[in-house]
């Protein structure tokens, strides 16, 4: 008799498109049966895995698109559609598309906010973002791992750190520095100022 195919952690977590955290979950949880082999791994039985994926419906996905200012609304369009043809082409049907005109160092994002809580709501189960940049200039392996404890895989679709136009990071290096001096000195000191201006003065004649 032929032995059934038995999957990796890994393996299911690409066929469910969840994160290996997820799996981990579900087994802890008896939501999936699994045999646990003499060296502590975790093997799923192919037909456990073809029961679950009759019983689970998949979740939509989302694609955020984002860029600094209203004069890139046409790279904002590609980014869109682009991500949502990726999106599909992965099997899901149902994307939800979000996207911000804003710096990638803005917290306050409308686009953003609203991902945080359909990642929060259990409503998603895949983001998609062209590059990792698109999502936040800072701190992308904590939002990462953030959306992995729901159950949410980021999908970077184009790798690399995208090479952006130098006015990008320009207004990015000046928030920042805006941000620092009127903590130091005051939002509205006289030192503030100088300092910012300095700093433009100098990014003008680079």
């Amino acid at each position: 008799m032929k032995r059934e195919r038995l999957l990796s952690t890994g393996e299911v977590a690409k066929i469910f498109g969840v994160s290996y955290t997820a799996v981990k979950k579900w087994t802890y949880s008896g939501k999936i049966k699994f045999i646990k082999t003499p060296g502590g791994r975790y093997r799923y039985p192919e037909s456990e895995v073809r029961r679950l994926l009759g019983l689970v419906p998949k979740r939509k996905a989302v694609v955020y698109a984002r860029v600094s200012s209203a004069d890139q609304k046409d790279d904002l369009e590609r980014q869109k559609n682009r991500l949502i043809e990726f999106a599909r082409s992965k099997g899901y049907e149902d994307v939800i598309v979000l996207d911000d005109v804003a710096s990638g160092l803005n917290e306050r994002r409308r686009g953003l906010k609203k991902l945080f809580d359909l990642v929060t709501n259990g409503e998603i189960g895949a983001v998609f973002v062209t590059y990792k940049d698109r999502l936040t200039r800072f701190g992308f392996s904590y939002i990462e791992r953030f959306f992995s404890s729901y159950g949410v895989v980021i999908h970077v679709v184009d790798g690399e750190v995208e090479k952006e136009p130098q006015k990008e990071l320009v207004e990015d290096l000046i928030a920042i520095v805006t941000s620092f001096a009127g903590r130091l000195y005051g939002v509205r000191s006289h030192k503030k100022r100088k300092v910012v201006e300095a700093l433009e003065h100098a990014l003008r004649d680079d």
